[in-house]
Protein backbone atom coordinates (compact mmCIF):
# COMPACT_ATOMS: atom_id res chain seq x y z
CA UNK A 1 0.00 0.00 0.00
CA UNK A 2 1.21 3.56 -0.48
CA UNK A 3 2.36 4.56 3.04
CA UNK A 4 4.15 7.37 1.99
CA UNK A 5 1.23 9.30 1.09
CA UNK A 6 0.14 9.33 4.68
CA UNK A 7 -3.92 9.53 4.08
CA UNK A 8 -6.01 8.06 6.23
CA UNK A 9 -10.09 7.87 6.75
CA UNK A 10 -11.22 7.06 10.31
CA UNK A 11 -14.58 5.06 10.06
CA UNK A 12 -16.15 6.30 13.68
CA UNK A 13 -15.68 8.64 16.20
CA UNK A 14 -15.86 6.69 19.23
CA UNK A 15 -12.69 6.31 21.39
CA UNK A 16 -11.06 3.83 19.27
CA UNK A 17 -11.49 6.31 16.29
CA UNK A 18 -10.22 8.99 17.75
CA UNK A 19 -7.51 7.52 19.41
CA UNK A 20 -6.63 6.42 16.41
CA UNK A 21 -6.52 9.76 14.59
CA UNK A 22 -4.66 11.07 17.49
CA UNK A 23 -2.11 8.49 16.90
CA UNK A 24 -2.03 8.56 12.94
CA UNK A 25 -1.93 12.48 13.56
CA UNK A 26 1.43 12.04 15.96
CA UNK A 27 3.79 10.24 13.01
CA UNK A 28 2.45 13.02 10.29
CA UNK A 29 -0.13 10.84 8.70
CA UNK A 30 -3.45 13.30 7.12
CA UNK A 31 -6.30 12.40 8.79
CA UNK A 32 -10.20 12.79 8.55
CA UNK A 33 -12.77 11.51 10.54
CA UNK A 34 -15.97 10.45 9.91
CA UNK A 35 -19.29 10.16 11.74
CA UNK A 36 -22.47 9.71 11.00
CA UNK A 37 -24.31 11.33 13.67
CA UNK A 38 -25.34 15.16 13.74
CA UNK A 39 -22.71 15.71 16.74
CA UNK A 40 -19.35 14.25 17.68
CA UNK A 41 -19.93 13.18 21.50
CA UNK A 42 -19.97 10.26 23.79
CA UNK A 43 -22.74 8.37 25.02
CA UNK A 44 -22.50 5.78 27.78
CA UNK A 45 -21.73 5.66 31.61
CA UNK A 46 -18.42 4.65 32.95
CA UNK A 47 -15.83 2.43 32.20
CA UNK A 48 -11.98 1.61 33.68
CA UNK A 49 -9.05 2.50 32.59
CA UNK A 50 -6.41 -0.47 33.38
CA UNK A 51 -2.75 0.00 33.69
CA UNK A 52 -2.13 -1.01 29.62
CA UNK A 53 -4.87 1.59 28.52
CA UNK A 54 -3.18 4.34 30.75
CA UNK A 55 0.56 3.18 28.85
CA UNK A 56 -1.12 3.26 25.89
CA UNK A 57 -2.61 6.81 26.65
CA UNK A 58 0.73 7.53 27.96
CA UNK A 59 2.45 6.79 24.52
CA UNK A 60 0.14 9.37 23.10
CA UNK A 61 1.12 11.74 25.88
CA UNK A 62 -2.31 12.05 27.33
CA UNK A 63 -2.89 12.18 30.94
CA UNK A 64 -6.05 11.74 32.16
CA UNK A 65 -5.50 11.45 36.14
CA UNK A 66 -7.82 14.72 36.62
CA UNK A 67 -10.61 13.23 35.34
CA UNK A 68 -10.58 10.17 37.39
CA UNK A 69 -10.89 8.35 40.52
CA UNK A 70 -8.03 5.82 41.46
CA UNK A 71 -9.66 2.61 42.50
CA UNK A 72 -9.49 -1.16 42.34
CA UNK A 73 -11.45 -3.17 39.86
CA UNK A 74 -12.62 -6.72 41.29
CA UNK A 75 -11.72 -5.81 44.66
CA UNK A 76 -14.82 -5.79 46.76
CA UNK A 77 -16.86 -8.64 46.33
CA UNK A 78 -19.94 -8.60 48.35
CA UNK A 79 -23.08 -10.91 48.46
CA UNK A 80 -26.63 -9.10 47.70
CA UNK A 81 -27.68 -9.34 50.99
CA UNK A 82 -24.23 -7.03 52.39
CA UNK A 83 -22.12 -9.91 53.71
CA UNK A 84 -18.34 -9.43 52.46
CA UNK A 85 -16.99 -11.65 50.38
CA UNK A 86 -13.55 -10.55 49.63
CA UNK A 87 -12.02 -6.85 50.32
CA UNK A 88 -9.11 -5.04 48.64
CA UNK A 89 -5.62 -6.27 48.82
CA UNK A 90 -2.64 -4.38 48.60
CA UNK A 91 -1.96 -6.83 45.76
CA UNK A 92 -4.85 -5.95 43.95
CA UNK A 93 -3.96 -4.08 40.81
CA UNK A 94 -6.12 -0.56 40.72
CA UNK A 95 -7.51 1.04 38.04
CA UNK A 96 -8.41 4.42 36.85
CA UNK A 97 -12.35 4.85 37.08
CA UNK A 98 -13.63 7.65 34.28
CA UNK A 99 -16.74 8.75 32.53
CA UNK A 100 -16.90 7.44 28.77
CA UNK A 101 -17.59 11.34 27.85
CA UNK A 102 -14.46 12.46 29.57
CA UNK A 103 -12.46 10.35 28.41
CA UNK A 104 -13.84 10.85 24.46
CA UNK A 105 -13.70 14.84 25.46
CA UNK A 106 -10.02 14.12 26.11
CA UNK A 107 -9.10 12.58 23.11
CA UNK A 108 -11.56 15.20 20.83
CA UNK A 109 -9.72 18.19 22.10
CA UNK A 110 -6.51 16.87 20.20
CA UNK A 111 -8.27 16.92 16.90
CA UNK A 112 -8.76 19.91 15.21
CA UNK A 113 -12.25 20.68 14.15
CA UNK A 114 -10.91 20.35 10.26
CA UNK A 115 -10.50 16.80 10.55
CA UNK A 116 -14.01 16.02 12.13
CA UNK A 117 -17.23 15.32 10.10
CA UNK A 118 -20.54 15.00 11.21
CA UNK A 119 -23.23 13.59 9.13
CA UNK A 120 -21.05 11.62 7.32
CA UNK A 121 -22.27 7.96 6.98
CA UNK A 122 -20.05 5.26 5.34
CA UNK A 123 -22.46 2.72 2.95
CA UNK A 124 -19.83 1.03 1.88
CA UNK A 125 -15.88 0.36 1.55
CA UNK A 126 -13.82 -1.43 -0.78
CA UNK A 127 -10.26 -2.97 -0.09
CA UNK A 128 -8.84 -0.81 -2.11
CA UNK A 129 -9.50 2.39 0.40
CA UNK A 130 -12.53 3.63 -1.50
CA UNK A 131 -15.22 4.46 0.53
CA UNK A 132 -18.59 5.94 -0.55
CA UNK A 133 -19.81 8.21 2.22
CA UNK A 134 -23.37 9.94 2.25
CA UNK A 135 -23.56 9.73 -1.38
CA UNK A 136 -19.98 10.71 -2.11
CA UNK A 137 -16.72 8.66 -3.07
CA UNK A 138 -13.19 8.90 -0.98
CA UNK A 139 -10.41 7.33 -1.22
CA UNK A 140 -7.19 6.95 0.53
CA UNK A 141 -4.25 5.12 1.50
CA UNK A 142 -5.77 3.90 4.60
CA UNK A 143 -9.00 3.42 6.09
CA UNK A 144 -9.35 2.48 9.98
CA UNK A 145 -12.89 0.97 10.65
CA UNK A 146 -13.73 2.27 13.85
CA UNK A 147 -17.46 1.94 13.34
CA UNK A 148 -18.23 -0.32 16.56
CA UNK A 149 -20.15 -4.27 16.82
CA UNK A 150 -22.35 -3.70 14.20
CA UNK A 151 -19.63 -2.24 11.71
CA UNK A 152 -20.26 -2.37 7.87
CA UNK A 153 -16.85 -2.63 6.84
CA UNK A 154 -16.41 -5.67 8.68
CA UNK A 155 -19.62 -7.32 7.44
CA UNK A 156 -19.03 -6.42 4.02
CA UNK A 157 -15.18 -6.91 3.65
CA UNK A 158 -15.05 -9.85 6.37
CA UNK A 159 -18.22 -11.83 7.59
CA UNK A 160 -19.47 -11.52 11.38
CA UNK A 161 -22.84 -10.42 12.65
CA UNK A 162 -22.96 -9.73 15.87
CA UNK A 163 -23.32 -12.33 18.37
CA UNK A 164 -26.40 -11.76 21.00
CA UNK A 165 -24.45 -13.24 24.83
CA UNK A 166 -28.23 -14.27 26.12
CA UNK A 167 -27.08 -11.21 28.79
CA UNK A 168 -27.82 -7.73 29.16
CA UNK A 169 -26.99 -4.74 30.90
CA UNK A 170 -28.13 -1.40 32.60
CA UNK A 171 -25.94 1.56 33.27
CA UNK A 172 -26.65 4.53 34.87
CA UNK A 173 -24.51 7.58 36.59
CA UNK A 174 -25.79 9.12 39.72
CA UNK A 175 -25.71 13.03 39.93
CA UNK A 176 -22.93 15.24 41.82
CA UNK A 177 -23.21 14.87 45.45
CA UNK A 178 -26.66 12.39 45.46
CA UNK A 179 -25.20 9.76 47.09
CA UNK A 180 -21.35 10.15 48.43
CA UNK A 181 -19.45 8.72 49.55
CA UNK A 182 -19.07 5.47 48.07
CA UNK A 183 -16.89 2.43 47.94
CA UNK A 184 -15.69 0.46 44.51
CA UNK A 185 -17.05 -2.98 44.74
CA UNK A 186 -19.10 -5.79 42.94
CA UNK A 187 -21.89 -7.74 44.17
CA UNK A 188 -22.51 -11.67 43.12
CA UNK A 189 -26.41 -12.49 42.71
CA UNK A 190 -27.20 -15.62 41.05
CA UNK A 191 -26.84 -14.67 37.46
CA UNK A 192 -26.87 -11.10 38.64
CA UNK A 193 -24.38 -8.66 38.85
CA UNK A 194 -24.09 -5.25 39.97
CA UNK A 195 -21.04 -2.86 40.27
CA UNK A 196 -20.44 0.41 41.60
CA UNK A 197 -17.51 2.69 41.38
CA UNK A 198 -17.34 6.48 42.26
CA UNK A 199 -16.50 9.03 39.89
CA UNK A 200 -15.18 12.54 39.83
CA UNK A 201 -17.05 15.73 41.08
CA UNK A 202 -19.14 12.98 43.88
CA UNK A 203 -20.69 10.86 40.72
CA UNK A 204 -20.90 6.79 40.96
CA UNK A 205 -21.15 4.76 37.93
CA UNK A 206 -22.85 1.68 38.70
CA UNK A 207 -24.38 -1.24 36.80
CA UNK A 208 -26.77 -4.26 36.54
CA UNK A 209 -26.02 -7.12 34.42
CA UNK A 210 -28.73 -9.82 33.66
CA UNK A 211 -29.53 -12.63 31.79
CA UNK A 212 -31.58 -12.05 28.81
CA UNK A 213 -33.85 -14.31 26.63
CA UNK A 214 -34.05 -12.68 23.78
CA UNK A 215 -32.47 -9.22 22.61
CA UNK A 216 -33.73 -5.92 21.66
CA UNK A 217 -36.49 -6.40 25.07
CA UNK A 218 -37.95 -2.86 25.45
CA UNK A 219 -39.87 -1.68 28.99
CA UNK A 220 -41.85 1.42 29.87
CA UNK A 221 -39.72 2.40 32.39
CA UNK A 222 -35.94 0.84 32.68
CA UNK A 223 -35.20 2.11 36.14
CA UNK A 224 -37.96 0.83 37.58
CA UNK A 225 -37.37 -2.23 35.95
CA UNK A 226 -33.90 -2.63 38.21
CA UNK A 227 -35.29 -1.34 40.82
CA UNK A 228 -37.74 -4.77 40.81
CA UNK A 229 -34.75 -6.62 40.71
CA UNK A 230 -31.98 -5.42 42.99
CA UNK A 231 -33.84 -2.78 44.70
CA UNK A 232 -33.86 -5.13 47.78
CA UNK A 233 -30.27 -5.80 47.31
CA UNK A 234 -27.66 -4.09 49.76
CA UNK A 235 -27.44 -0.33 50.56
CA UNK A 236 -26.25 1.63 48.37
CA UNK A 237 -27.64 0.24 45.39
CA UNK A 238 -31.19 0.67 45.91
CA UNK A 239 -30.32 4.15 46.37
CA UNK A 240 -28.03 4.61 43.56
CA UNK A 241 -30.52 3.80 41.00
CA UNK A 242 -33.25 5.90 42.33
CA UNK A 243 -31.21 8.82 42.24
CA UNK A 244 -30.38 8.53 39.02
CA UNK A 245 -32.43 10.25 36.35
CA UNK A 246 -35.06 7.64 34.75
CA UNK A 247 -33.65 9.07 30.58
CA UNK A 248 -30.61 8.31 31.95
CA UNK A 249 -30.69 4.61 32.92
CA UNK A 250 -29.30 2.92 29.51
CA UNK A 251 -30.27 -0.59 28.85
CA UNK A 252 -28.23 -2.53 26.43
CA UNK A 253 -27.89 -6.42 24.85
CA UNK A 254 -24.22 -7.35 25.75
CA UNK A 255 -23.21 -8.44 21.71
CA UNK A 256 -19.73 -9.61 20.50
CA UNK A 257 -18.44 -11.29 17.75
CA UNK A 258 -16.67 -14.43 16.59
CA UNK A 259 -12.84 -14.08 15.58
CA UNK A 260 -12.23 -12.77 12.31
CA UNK A 261 -9.28 -14.47 10.38
CA UNK A 262 -7.28 -11.17 10.09
CA UNK A 263 -7.34 -7.72 10.63
CA UNK A 264 -5.99 -6.42 7.94
CA UNK A 265 -7.14 -6.36 4.39
CA UNK A 266 -5.21 -4.72 1.65
CA UNK A 267 -5.78 -0.90 2.62
CA UNK A 268 -8.62 -1.28 5.38
CA UNK A 269 -8.19 -2.40 8.72
CA UNK A 270 -10.36 -3.11 11.90
CA UNK A 271 -9.74 -1.37 15.13
CA UNK A 272 -12.00 -1.55 18.49
CA UNK A 273 -15.19 -3.19 18.44
CA UNK A 274 -15.01 -3.78 15.06
CA UNK A 275 -12.12 -5.86 15.30
CA UNK A 276 -12.82 -7.38 18.66
CA UNK A 277 -16.00 -6.88 20.20
CA UNK A 278 -16.26 -8.74 23.66
CA UNK A 279 -18.37 -8.52 26.24
CA UNK A 280 -17.61 -5.99 29.17
CA UNK A 281 -17.10 -8.77 32.00
CA UNK A 282 -12.69 -8.17 31.67
CA UNK A 283 -13.23 -4.13 31.43
CA UNK A 284 -10.70 -3.96 28.27
CA UNK A 285 -13.14 -3.31 25.75
CA UNK A 286 -12.48 0.79 25.57
CA UNK A 287 -8.46 -0.23 27.37
CA UNK A 288 -8.05 -2.48 23.79
CA UNK A 289 -9.56 -0.36 21.26
CA UNK A 290 -6.74 2.20 22.40
CA UNK A 291 -3.92 -0.18 22.50
CA UNK A 292 -4.72 -1.06 18.75
CA UNK A 293 -4.69 3.10 18.38
CA UNK A 294 -0.94 2.97 19.02
CA UNK A 295 0.24 -0.49 17.98
CA UNK A 296 -1.50 0.30 14.88
CA UNK A 297 0.29 3.86 14.50
CA UNK A 298 3.77 2.40 15.65
CA UNK A 299 3.15 -0.16 12.63
CA UNK A 300 2.43 2.26 10.20
CA UNK A 301 5.70 4.50 11.10
CA UNK A 302 7.80 1.57 10.25
CA UNK A 303 6.45 0.52 7.07
CA UNK A 304 4.67 -2.82 8.73
CA UNK A 305 1.15 -2.92 8.53
CA UNK A 306 1.05 -6.86 9.11
CA UNK A 307 2.61 -6.49 12.15
CA UNK A 308 -0.17 -4.66 13.36
CA UNK A 309 -2.59 -7.75 12.66
CA UNK A 310 -0.39 -10.26 14.16
CA UNK A 311 0.16 -8.34 17.05
CA UNK A 312 -2.80 -6.95 18.05
CA UNK A 313 -4.90 -11.02 16.74
CA UNK A 314 -2.38 -12.57 19.25
CA UNK A 315 -3.20 -9.95 22.14
CA UNK A 316 -6.79 -9.74 21.58
CA UNK A 317 -8.35 -12.73 20.56
CA UNK A 318 -7.47 -14.56 23.53
CA UNK A 319 -8.74 -11.99 25.70
CA UNK A 320 -12.52 -11.86 23.79
CA UNK A 321 -12.43 -16.10 24.40
CA UNK A 322 -12.19 -15.27 28.01
CA UNK A 323 -14.49 -12.65 28.13
CA UNK A 324 -16.80 -15.10 26.55
CA UNK A 325 -15.98 -18.03 29.05
CA UNK A 326 -16.44 -15.22 31.85
CA UNK A 327 -20.18 -14.86 30.67
CA UNK A 328 -20.77 -18.38 31.07
CA UNK A 329 -19.69 -18.44 34.46
CA UNK A 330 -21.63 -15.61 35.47
CA UNK A 331 -24.98 -15.90 34.00
CA UNK A 332 -25.10 -19.29 35.50
CA UNK A 333 -27.75 -19.61 38.16
CA UNK A 334 -27.15 -22.86 39.47
CA UNK A 335 -26.72 -22.61 43.17
CA UNK A 336 -23.72 -25.03 43.52
CA UNK A 337 -21.64 -23.14 40.74
CA UNK A 338 -22.60 -19.65 42.23
CA UNK A 339 -21.45 -21.20 46.02
CA UNK A 340 -18.15 -22.07 43.48
CA UNK A 341 -17.77 -18.92 42.13
CA UNK A 342 -18.31 -17.37 45.69
CA UNK A 343 -16.42 -19.15 47.82
CA UNK A 344 -13.10 -18.91 44.77
CA UNK A 345 -13.43 -15.18 45.29
CA UNK A 346 -13.54 -15.49 49.24
CA UNK A 347 -10.34 -18.16 49.53
CA UNK A 348 -8.08 -17.56 46.40
CA UNK A 349 -4.36 -16.18 47.51
CA UNK A 350 -4.13 -12.38 46.64
CA UNK A 351 -1.51 -12.95 44.36
CA UNK A 352 -3.55 -15.48 42.55
CA UNK A 353 -6.60 -13.22 42.53
CA UNK A 354 -4.75 -10.62 40.61
CA UNK A 355 -3.41 -13.03 38.13
CA UNK A 356 -6.64 -13.69 37.40
CA UNK A 357 -8.46 -10.50 37.50
CA UNK A 358 -5.63 -8.55 36.16
CA UNK A 359 -3.43 -10.57 33.91
CA UNK A 360 -4.19 -8.39 30.58
CA UNK A 361 -2.81 -5.12 32.20
CA UNK A 362 0.44 -6.51 32.39
CA UNK A 363 1.15 -4.42 28.78
CA UNK A 364 3.67 -1.92 27.09
CA UNK A 365 3.14 0.18 24.42
CA UNK A 366 5.09 0.24 21.57
CA UNK A 367 7.01 3.81 21.34
CA UNK A 368 6.18 6.53 18.74
CA UNK A 369 8.27 8.52 16.81
CA UNK A 370 7.44 12.28 17.04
Amino acid sequence: MGIGERNALVVGAGIGGLAAAVALRRIGWSVSVLERAPIIAEVGAGLTLWPNAVRALGALDLDVTDRTVKTVSRGNILTPNGRWVRRNHPEDVGVLAIHRADLHDVLREQLPDSMLHTDAEVTAVSSDGTVMCSGEELTADLVVAADGVNSITRRTLWSGDAVFQRRAVWRGVTPPESVWPVQESLTLGRGVQVGVLPLPRERVYWFVTVNADQPNQMYADDRREVLNRVGDWHDPIPALVAATPPDQVLYNDIIDIDPVPTYVKDRVVLLGDAAHAMPPDLGQGACQAIEDAVVLAAALADDDLPRYDRDRRARVQPMAAEARDSVKRNSNTNALAHSGLMLAARFIPPKAWREATAKWADWTPPKLPR
